[in-house]
């Protein structure tokens, strides 16, 4: 891309006397001008629909700078290296501190995420929304897998024993088992069923084990 430099200064012949030579305009001055002309001409680019060939440069603007000018490379670079966001800073805001992360793997989300301090959180325990009575970070339920039941417990319930009469007469149930009329009361202890003592009831729902993480900080 050239720029167009004037040859011949026509007005200072206008100064010139009649008789000077010089006052005289040559074709081949003319020439040369429109040459020139026609050189710096065909070297620059149209103002519309350009296409641009080689490695056109222009000034690189502030980082500043929000106008229409030109973004050369260097400003792009600088601008988008200004503005990048890094993993962890996504990761960051994506996993605030007091974040609860599970895996099936076991390295620290610290490695994993790049950002902030974990422990490990809840070991043996499922997690439970909060809301409906229960309050975040309260805890409760067994710490067993099974329960034994108290009598309180246990539904209420009865036992029934079948009265046999005695043949050709008539007897009270007392009667039928103690073998006489009006004697003293007895007892009747039906016999035991299942293991004996409390009876454990599993207390735990399906379950699959994870690692669990709490961001501290």
């Amino acid at each position: 891309m050239s720029n167009y430099t004037k040859s011949t200064n026509f007005a200072t012949k206008d100064n010139l006397s009649a008789g000077n030579a010089l006052k005289r305009v040559k074709g081949a001055e003319i020439d040369d001008e429109f040459n020139s002309l026609a050189t710096a001409i065909a070297t620059k680019a149209n103002s519309n629909n350009t296409a641009l060939t080689g490695v056109p440069v222009a000034p690189t603007a502030s980082a500043s700078t929000n106008s229409t000018q030109i973004a050369t490379t260097a400003y792009t670079t600088t601008a988008v290296a200004a503005s990048a966001t890094t993993a962890a800073q996504i990761n960051g805001h994506a996993y605030p501190v007091g974040s609860v992360y599970t895996s099936v793997v076991a390295t620290n989300p610290a490695t994993l995420l790049g950002v902030g301090v974990w422990t490990a959180f809840g070991a043996g325990k499922v997690m439970l929304g909060a809301g409906g009575g229960y309050t975040a970070g309260d805890t409760g339920g067994a710490t067993t897998d099974s329960h034994a039941l108290t009598t309180a417990e246990i539904p209420a319930h009865s036992h029934s024993i079948t009265q046999r009469g005695i043949q050709g007469a008539t007897y009270d149930f007392q009667e039928a088992i103690t073998g006489q009329s009006g004697g003293s009361t007895i007892t009747i202890n039906t016999a035991n069923t299942g293991g004996g003592g409390l009876h454990t009831h599993d207390i735990m729902q399906p379950y699959i084990v994870v690692y669990i993480w709490k961001r501290a900080s």
